[in-house]
């Protein structure tokens, strides 16, 4: 079931990019399971590749989110509370952070380029907010980095470590 919202929502995310005629996500025969992340094929082969007037769509990446919330001071067993129903929701969620008055949640999230990314993680806490119980807090921060970025900032002992333990903790 959640799987399923989650595909609704990319498959709709695809339509509005398809341009007009080509079917678009609905094409099931050019999308790989939600499970597999792709590798770019080689050029005009592969599943990514249009047909007779189609254009080349790109495959799927990998974008680690990090998205920082803040409001009005919430019980800090409610915010927990929102926030682990969201990671239930959100399959995806790796870590959640929480005071009394903010959170700072942190996932991947595949999409075709950091745009698709970023807008999904910015509607991710409104679109959630009701089903999760979450706080009716402002995003005050978003970072979105494609998987290699973040891979070499921890390697290179810059930014944040692997996020362990997974879940959801207190500041």
């Amino acid at each position: 079931m959640r799987r399923g919202r989650l595909e609704t929502l990319r498959r709709a995310a695809a339509e509005r990019r398809a341009p007009a005629g080509t079917g678009g996500a609905r094409d099931r025969t050019a999308r790989p399971p939600v499970s597999a992340v792709p590798a770019a094929p080689a050029a005009g082969t592969g599943p990514w590749t249009g047909g007779p007037g189609e254009g080349r769509r790109e495959p799927s990446r990998l974008w680690h989110i990090t998205l920082s919330v803040s409001g009005a001071r919430t019980p800090p067993a409610e915010v927990r509370r929102g926030l682990e129903q969201l990671a239930h929701d959100h399959p995806f969620l790796l870590t959640g952070r929480y005071a009394a008055d903010h959170a700072e949640i942190r996932y991947w999230e595949e999409a075709r380029d950091l745009h698709d990314a970023a807008a999904v993680a910015l509607r991710l806490w409104g679109e959630h907010r009701a089903t999760a119980g979450l706080p009716p807090w402002e995003i005050v921060g978003l970072e979105v980095v494609d998987r290699e970025t973040y891979h070499q900032r921890v390697t290179e002992g810059y930014g944040p470590p692997p996020v362990s333990p997974v879940g959801v903790h207190p500041f």
